[in-house]
């Protein structure tokens, strides 16, 4: 893989590349779901991806061909229509892209299911075919509200089940559903506010789904222990309280979130992360079990609206965030244990160097090295006409070394 000899981490794009609280309205229903098989179009091999620069790294002439180490890729001609011609695009065409769900996969034929917001559709994105709809969930869209958060059953491979967190006329809530039937609640009664509802969603790596909630407009209900607002929830896959949670009974895991843009987990459940943002800061948080999360792992003053995340801290050192304002990547390096060794780098940044997408949501993990991600262009963003679209990306160490604070 290219690298760039100025920064600690290289971006290429594989393209070419707290206690007492009771659930309310855990439902029954049938577990059984068809299966289903996925066969994407495979997508060019990644020998030679082009790089998505940080500032500071070497200039060099573009052209065709490989992109060398300090040079620019070739450049990609701008979309036609619905044709994207950046190979990293694996849907097009779609309309706010809030949430997505890698499907499982050595990243060879990679795909995902990708959710709109506004129209609560999730579809089936894959390289090289044209997006499929999957399912159509009703939501209610006001506000941040809507679909909000995919995620695939911890038992996926089995039950083909996914999860999604969404708003309703009357509350958000957690629902699942398989290809072609109607979504089925499993968590109701989640508090709705005029903002506040956006959700978010992932499995903990353990059996269990983190569910993380707005404060529905109200920052006092996320210190409290009675609300379900502002919580890291943990559940079965029947919205029950997972077995081992802080307190028996109670499926709050940790509290104190407000508008929360993203969770993520390492590959073995050992690390646990929330972004969140706050009224005068956006931050990433660590979460552990029955704690208040009050002391960010790293805060950003300038508020880029942090979003989805992919923990790539054991292949590539860095955790990578979304950010659905500002419309770049943040790679925050992180060693094994958790603990912060360096400022973030930009990246899909849209300078000299860099590839850019525009602005960025939910993320999702395909396989350790391999992420795929949503555009949010139509709500405020500038958009091109292939907007909104579901994206790949990876990350791998470069052979410098990087400053810490």
């Amino acid at each position: 893989m290219h690298t760039s000899y100025r920064r600690k981490w290289s971006l290429p794009l594989a393209i070419l590349a707290g206690g007492g609280l009771l659930l309310s309205g855990c439902a029954k229903f049938d577990d059984s779901a068809a299966g289903q098989t996925f066969s994407p179009a495979p997508v060019p091999k990644a020998e030679t991806p082009p790089e998505a620069q940080v500032p500071g790294s070497d200039s060099g002439d573009s052209g065709s061909g490989p992109a060398k180490p300090g040079q620019s890729p070739a450049p990609v001609p701008p979309p036609q229509g619905c044709t994207d011609f950046d190979k990293a695009v694996i849907a097009t065409c779609l309309d706010t892209v809030s949430a997505v769900a890698g499907l499982p996969g050595d990243g060879s034929t990679p795909s995902a299911l990708a959710g709109e917001r506004k129209s609560g559709r999730v579809l089936l994105a894959a390289a090289g075919k044209k997006a499929a709809e999957y399912v159509t969930i009703p939501v209610d869209a006001g506000g941040d509200g809507g679909l909000t958060a995919l995620a695939l059953s911890p038992t996926y491979n089995e039950d083909q089940l996914v999860f999604a967190y969404i708003t309703t006329p009357s509350d958000n809530r957690v629902v699942r559903f398989t290809k072609g039937q109607a979504a089925k609640p499993v968590l109701t009664g989640i508090p709705k506010g005029t903002t506040g509802n956006r959700g978010a969603l992932v499995s903990d790596g353990k059996g269990a789904l983190l569910v993380a909630t707005g404060d529905a407009g109200s920052p006092a209900a996320a210190a409290d222990p009675k609300s379900l607002a502002g919580k890291v929830l943990r559940i079965d896959t029947s919205g029950k309280p997972a077995p081992g949670n802080p307190a028996a009974g109670s499926a709050v895991f940790a509290s104190g979130l407000h508008a929360p843009g993203g969770l993520c987990v390492s590959a073995d459940g050992a690390r646990l992360w929330a972004t969140d943002r706050l009224g005068d800061k956006d931050v990433l948080y660590r979460l552990q079990a029955g704690k208040t999360l009050s002391t960010p792992a790293w805060t950003w003053p300038d508020k880029p609206g942090l979003a989805g995340c992919a923990d790539f801290i054991d292949s590539s050192g860095l955790i990578a965030i979304a950010t659905s304002l500002a419309g770049n990547l943040q790679n925050l390096p992180v060693t094994p244990d958790g603990s912060v060794k360096g400022k973030p780098n930009v990246t899909l940044d849209g300078g000299k160097k860099n590839a850019t997408f525009g602005r960025l949501a939910g993320m999702s993990m395909i396989n350790p090295q391999l992420a795929v991600a949503g555009t949010v262009n139509k709500e405020g963003g500038k958009t091109v006409s292939s907007d909104d679209r579901v994206v790949l990306i990876t990350v791998v160490p470069s052979d410098a070394g990087g400053g810490k604070d």
